[in-house]
């Protein structure tokens, strides 16, 4: 196979209409705000000493998506200038390894590429994790007691106790268990919490036989609110 001048005229044509528009993405941008000093500027603040580093958090997190954009568009122009070089000396289309054409379907894909599908430098895609991948996880999932035929007070329950007040969960974080409560938005709410069975805090008595308390559970909920719309049928009964 042999490419004809039309076929690299074509590639040509691509290469400097992608040339182009990385060139004007970056100057339109200032290449994504890198051309900034400080990260103040971008944020449009005078001074970042009466902030706390934590405040700042977002606006760090951007200025790094920034960076490596920015790295990105710069290393595919610096692949298109290659391509238009190996255009201009007639090398375009051929593996810089086995001098054979390069598949049409592998240039539409790739037209910065100079090598062929089997000499290509990257055979396989990285299968390499970030490190902290290795220690994020859910704060609960696996209990250390759960196999355990325990009843006493551990981590999950302090967990359980303090997410009552509030966590960074949402609905979208539970939307397996169609939660949309936000005062349940933590992990197994559901969980009873100082009996097994609803049934238990519910019929609560001593060993005379007479009620002690009623501890708070859904059961007992369901049968206040069961009364109450009972009380107002009976209310509205009598009116008519």
């Amino acid at each position: 196979m042999v490419w004809s001048q039309q076929s690299i005229n074509q590639f040509k044509d691509r290469l400097q209409q992608m040339q182009n528009e990385l060139n004007e993405r970056l100057a339109y941008n200032r290449h994504y705000g890198n051309e900034l000093e400080l990260i103040k500027e971008s944020v449009s603040e005078l001074s970042s000493y009466d902030n706390h580093p934590g405040d700042l958090g977002t606006e760090l997190f951007e200025r790094q998506k920034d960076i490596a954009l920015n790295e990105l568009n710069e290393s595919e122009l610096k692949s298109i200038h290659q391509a238009l070089e190996r255009i201009d000396a007639g090398e375009y289309g051929y593996c810089k390894s086995c001098g054979q054409p390069i598949s049409m379907a592998r240039l539409e894909a790739l037209p910065t590429t100079a090598y062929c599908k089997e000499h290509s430098l990257e055979q396989s895609s990285s299968n390499n994790r970030p490190i902290e991948e290795e220690v994020l996880k859910p704060p609960y999932g696996q209990y250390n007691n759960d196999q355990k035929d325990a009843t006493f007070y551990d981590s999950e329950d302090s967990w359980q106790d303090v997410a009552v007040y509030g966590t960074s969960e949402s609905p979208s974080d539970f939307s397996e268990n169609g939660m949309m409560n936000y005062n349940e938005m933590f992990i197994e709410s559901e969980e009873n919490v100082g009996y097994v069975e609803d049934i238990e805090g519910f019929i609560a008595t001593d060993m005379d036989g007479s009620n002690t308390r009623i501890i708070p559970n859904k059961m007992h909920k369901d049968y206040e609110r069961f009364l109450v719309d009972q009380e107002q049928t009976d209310e509205d009964s009598d009116y008519v």
